[in-house]
């Protein structure tokens, strides 16, 4: 996978296929750990592409698991586990044909305070939707990428999800992501208030490509080259971040 910019040789796509959410929450730390402790020579920062065995992960925002609405009999019995995390955001659900990016970036290499990464990764999602035939947008107030509905509006009247957003930072470099639904079971997205938000549905491309979905390969592709343009407008012209 290449990128369009001149931030190309800075960044590395790492395809990790389908995997649990223990497993690559291991690998992340562990490259977090590497870009740390390597800093000073400016290695490349890698950007994990996955789709997750099903699992529910809730932060520890003390709300969220409130926002959990199915008993543990029904989970076992639909295959999701549940499992705790330490990014930012509410409760959230992960599974195969969903497109899950892990970063982890020096924020502070690439000049960038934690809102405008994220302002760049929901942008990374909406180029990679608009790619294929599906117009996203943002939402003030609520990170993501959202179809339909309108801005600052309240349950459906705000539209539908297609990529949520939860990120963790330590000594500026970036933890956890975004995941962009391409073709996983929406059903099991009501075993939970996704993202605590009340009565605001979640889609996918498949869903408003009326089937027709891309595959999981040619996403990942886009969805890269679109993060590094994104990042490249995203970039400060001063390295320091306060």
């Amino acid at each position: 996978m290449e990128g369009s910019s001149s931030l190309d040789s800075q960044f590395e796509a790492v395809d990790l296929g389908r995997i649990s959410y223990d497993d690559a929450l291991r690998v992340q730390r562990d490259a977090q750990e590497s870009l740390i402790a390597n800093r000073s020579v400016n290695p490349r920062m890698k950007v994990f592409l996955l789709e997750h065995d099903a699992v529910i992960t809730v932060s520890r925002r003390p709300e969220a698991r409130s926002h959990l609405l199915a008993s543990p009999d029904l989970l076992a019995t639909r295959g999701i586990s549940i499992a705790e995390t330490d990014r930012g955001g509410d409760i959230t659900y992960h599974g195969p044909g969903q497109l899950v990016a892990y970063p982890i970036l020096d924020l502070e290499r690439l000049g960038l305070r934690i809102h405008p990464y994220v302002r760049a990764l929901e942008e990374a999602a909406i180029q990679t939707c608009a790619h294929f035939g599906v117009f996203a947008r943002r939402d003030k107030g609520c990170t993501g990428a959202w179809i339909g509905g309108v801005e600052g509006g309240a349950g459906e009247a705000g539209g539908r999800k297609i990529a949520a957003i939860g990120v963790r930072v330590s000594r500026w470099v970036s933890l956890h992501g975004i995941a962009l639904n391409v073709n996983p079971d929406l059903s099991h997205f009501d075993t939970i208030v996704p993202c605590g938000l009340t009565g605001r549905g979640v889609t996918s491309l498949s869903r408003e490509l009326r089937g027709q979905a891309p595959s999981m390969g040619a996403v990942k592709e886009v969805f890269f080259r679109s993060l590094v343009s994104a990042l490249t407008q995203a970039s400060l012209p001063s390295r320091q971040v306060p």
